[in-house]
């Protein structure tokens, strides 16, 4: 099985709910390529999800060696930080994942196709003008 074919069974495992498999199998991976950065941030939200927070802070941080500028890296440890009562520390890792989703796609947006750039939004006609108004008795005469 390829890597990739792994990773989707053990996230087919997580999200049944048997996330001791999910573990085992995201450690093989990861035992068989350290760089393998889904398995390596998924494997800390593994640890996440059984309560045990200080090894999902410790595969968080890993994760975020590989990925520094990565916001999902940054939101999982601010939640593994939040639960383990840093909340000095998860609020640092709140921001810089708020900054990591700015900086995102810095790329100018694609310019717009032709067919679409002549196509108008249909406008609603306007109210018709009265023929005759009222006496405006403000006015002087």
């Amino acid at each position: 099985m390829s890597l990739q074919e792994q990773f989707d069974e053990a996230m087919f495992e997580f999200s049944t709910g048997h996330s001791e498999a999910a573990l085992e199998r995201l450690k093989r991976i990861l035992a068989e390529d350290p760089d393998y950065f889904d398995a390596q941030l998924a494997l800390g939200g593994a640890f996440f999800a059984q309560g045990d927070y200080a090894a999902a802070i410790a595969e968080g941080h890993k994760a975020e060696k590989m990925r520094p500028n990565d916001q999902m890296v940054h939101t999982n440890l601010s939640r593994a930080y939040m639960k383990a009562g840093d909340k000095k520390t998860a609020e640092h890792h709140g921001l810089q994942a708020r900054i990591a989703s700015w900086r995102g796609d810095m790329k100018a947006p694609a310019p717009r196709p032709a067919e679409e750039a002549s196509l108008e939004v249909a406008r609603p006609k306007p109210p018709p003008v009265p023929e005759k108004f009222p006496d405006m008795p403000w006015k002087k005469k």
